[in-house]
């Protein structure tokens, strides 16, 4: 089995650590109290073996195992499965790497299932120990704490890719030509980001409407609604940066259609410079090549002013085309 933590919480203290399931449903029997068991990666047999003792519902149990489930909040009953998506910003090489946290929430019990590395589940159990005032008020607590904890790690996501987008606004005008690539990278990771984080509102008005039914501490609402107010932000910034970088990969576009013109203006100016000395160039040689050709009938051959007035056709030629191409701007 891999179980990560099983502890079984009486009035907000650690009160045993079970070797199994089935001790712990036994603990709970005796001196009550609530459970938390903390899974990573376990297999349909070890969720099944789960299901059975907390009776959790096979829908749930199946998503858990199989994972790449979308954040969402489900009632079974009396038991609920929330579904989020942590997410960590890795400065090394730029990018947000997603996790995924179930949770399964009953009377008297908490089951988490991780599928990623992280350790953000041990932080949220090890302050809530710290905090036996507020664990004591069972399942509801732990929710709302690691609800809150995966908001807050969201903070650094939402700062490094503002950081990424500073820098893209600064490759697009330096003309680097692999900025269009990072754009698309970065708006993909835009685009997971508001997938973890859109489906929350809903998911929090959810466990606002079941404040009355369940008589939720006043201390955990509370909690709630920072958690919501912090979620708000934190959309409100994601969907920011989506129109950011539609406004940059139009921008690089239209630059990149900027230099091209550029480019082929300036080539279009050397082919025109390279044809005006070309016909200057031929000025001459025609001449010349009129005079090369070996008749004797020619009346030029033996003119004494022959060979002086060819070369004054050649400079004349040449020089007014020189004139007629520079008036164009071709020279």
């Amino acid at each position: 089995m891999t179980i990560i933590d099983n502890a079984v919480y009486v009035n907000g203290v650690r009160h045993a650590e079970p070797d199994s399931l089935e001790q712990t449903f036994e603990t709970l029997s005796r001196h009550g109290g609530m459970a938390w068991i903390g899974l990573y990666r376990p297999t349909a047999e070890e969720m099944a073996a789960v299901a059975t003792e907390f009776g959790l519902h096979a829908l749930a149990v199946e998503d858990a195992v199989s994972a790449h489930q979308r954040p969402k909040l489900e009632r079974y009953d009396d038991n609920l499965f929330t579904v989020l998506r942590p997410a960590r910003y890795v400065d090394a090489n730029e990018t947000v790497e997603f996790g995924e946290l179930h949770v399964f929430t009953g009377k008297n019990f908490v089951v988490t299932v991780r599928h990623a590395e992280t350790a953000g589940v041990a932080r949220v159990r090890q302050r809530l120990e710290g905090r036996p005032d507020l664990l004591k008020h069972g399942p509801e607590a732990v929710l709302y704490a690691l609800l809150d904890r995966v908001v807050d790690d969201y903070a650094p996501v939402v700062a490094g890719l503002e950081n990424d987008i500073d820098e893209i606004e600064d490759q697009l005008f330096s003309g680097d030509s692999s900025v269009s690539r990072r754009i698309y990278e970065l708006a993909r990771e835009v685009i997971q980001f508001q997938r973890a984080i859109h489906p929350l509102p809903e998911m929090l008005d959810q466990l606002k409407r079941g404040f009355e039914k369940y008589q939720v501490e006043s201390e955990l609402r509370h909690s709630l609604r920072d958690v919501e107010d912090h979620v708000e932000r934190v959309i409100s910034r994601a969907d920011s940066f989506r129109d950011l970088l539609q406004n940059a990969l139009t921008l690089d576009g239209t630059l990149t259609a900027n230099r091209q013109n550029e480019a082929s203006a300036e080539q279009n100016e050397q082919v025109k410079k390279i044809s005006s000395w070309a016909a200057i160039l031929f000025a001459p040689s025609f001449v010349a090549g009129i005079y090369g050709m070996n008749f004797d009938n020619m009346p030029e051959l033996h003119w004494s002013f022959g060979y002086p007035l060819a070369l004054v056709l050649m400079v004349a030629a040449g020089g007014l085309m020189y004139g007629i191409f520079k008036k164009k701007g071709w020279l």
